[in-house]
């Protein structure tokens, strides 16, 4: 079962029909698919977000459930001057670019992520911090999109993720924690320089609370004196945020300033960073 959490449309400009104003993101994970569609000035104008019953267990099921979201939301139906795919997964790892070399891709895998021979295996160019991010992306679904959009270009989350959070980070320490249904990312950084990036598998708030005292506990950071910033699927009201709160005081949220945000109160402003942060 396919769930349609939220879908939101507001008009910008009287030429936001035409195909050469429009971009189209996608983001999609194991839980869900995410879109939106904006105007050469980035403003969004549209925004769907669906949540998988559960979480599945391979792209292949994953492409199923995005067949089933294609048939019926006509505005992935339409043409677009450019088209953003974001995989969501953990099958990815930060490589220095001092240390990088293309013709190692599987090596820097073998130890942390389980591939097969027919895997792809790519990477992504992180500037902000001289670094390549290497991953997996879902093959069969970058087939499917090519099928309909023709070109577009793809990422890893986490390298949109940290290149957003760069934008926005200054000299004092910042702890962030990016939630989605069944993983989560952890991002340190400190005087412009990443201090830590894990993605972490979680499926019960002990878990969750396990991995961010662990990081801090590595980190030699004080959980009483730590400000943590959260993004992603997490509100007050969540019993992931309420085990956080038992150890950790200082918690807010990372508010987008995303004008879609403007006239809504559906959608959190902390949720969907990587598509609207």
């Amino acid at each position: 079962m396919i769930k349609q959490i939220v879908k939101k449309k507001r008009t910008i400009n009287k030429n936001i029909e035409a195909t050469s104003n429009r971009k189209l993101s996608i983001q999609f994970s194991l839980d869900g698919f995410s879109f939106c569609i904006s105007n050469t000035q980035n403003e969004v104008f549209e925004f769907s977000s669906f949540n998988f019953s559960k979480t599945v267990n391979s792209p292949e099921l994953v492409l199923e459930k995005l067949q089933e979201i294609f048939k019926t939301e006509k505005s992935l139906q339409e043409d677009f001057e450019s088209v953003t795919v974001i995989h969501q997964n953990n099958l990815s790892t930060l490589v220095p670019n001092k240390y990088f070399k293309e013709d190692a891709l599987k090596n820097y895998l073998k130890y942390s992520v389980k591939t097969i021979a027919t895997d792809l295996i790519v990477y992504d160019e992180l500037e902000c911090i001289d670094t390549k991010n290497v991953y997996i992306p879902f093959v069969n679904i970058n087939n499917f999109l090519f099928q309909n959009f023709g070109e577009f270009e793809y990422k890893h989350h986490s390298s949109i993720l940290l290149e957003k959070l760069f934008l926005q980070s200054n000299a004092s320490l910042h702890f962030y924690v990016n939630i989605s249904h069944s993983i989560f990312d952890i991002v340190v950084i400190e005087d412009a320089k990443l201090l830590f990036y894990n993605i972490f598998e979680y499926q019960t708030k002990e878990d969750f609370i396990y991995y961010v005292l662990f990081t801090l506990e590595q980190l030699e950071l004080n959980p009483e004196e730590t400000i943590i910033s959260l993004l992603g699927d997490i509100d007050k009201e969540s019993s992931l945020f309420k085990v956080l709160y038992t150890y950790v005081r200082n918690i807010c949220f990372l508010n987008s300033k995303n004008t879609i945000f403007n006239d809504q109160t559906e959608i959190a402003k902390h949720s969907n960073f990587i598509l609207l942060g």
